[in-house]
């Protein structure tokens, strides 16, 4: 028996279908699909958190000399990933697709490029900056309790093929 449902699609349809959908459940909070595809989505979304969870605070602070607006030589200081952070970024960063965010109500192109301009990996960021310390500060009230991010809700037989329609969203 295998490790995971195989959703009855070829290999590379599977993986964008469920790369999708984890994408849109850590973005947005919920989604609605059916029960099968919930719970793969459901096993790959916890895994990532996990991920992002056991490395969101694990950045380093570096030195570095660099020329002022007058050509002089400054010393700067720099916050960055250290290497596992970066491992683990570069890791999701695979398994995720990239979605640009909404733009704003009564936003100008420019107001929108000027908020968007250094986030490359919106979704990345959300999960280390957001969703992250969400979790842990949860963990550390319910004793050390990990795991259990996101939650099942059963809505009944979908019209048409009475397949199990479910919400998976975060908790």
């Amino acid at each position: 028996m295998s490790g995971y449902n195989k959703l009855s699609r070829p290999s590379d349809q599977r993986k964008a279908i469920l790369r999708n959908q984890v994408t849109a459940l850590l973005w947005n909070g919920r989604i609605v699909t059916t029960k099968a595809r919930a719970k793969e989505v459901q096993r790959i979304a916890e895994k990532q958190i996990t991920k992002a969870i056991s490395q969101y605070n694990n950045t380093v602070t570096v030195t570095k000399s660099v020329k002022d607006e007058k050509g002089n030589m400054v010393e700067q200081q720099f916050e960055q990933d250290a290497p596992a952070k970066l491992a683990v970024r570069r890791q999701l960063i695979a398994e995720l697709y990239n979605i640009k965010p909404n733009k704003l109500e009564k936003e100008s192109k420019s107001q929108y490029n000027a908020r968007t301009k250094d986030i490359n990996f919106p979704v990345i960021e959300k999960l280390f900056r957001e969703i992250a310390p969400k979790y842990v500060t949860r963990k550390e009230s319910k004793n050390g309790q990990g795991g259990g991010y996101t939650r099942i809700i059963k809505m009944g037989p979908r019209r048409g093929d009475a397949a199990e329609m479910v919400v998976l969203e975060m908790v």
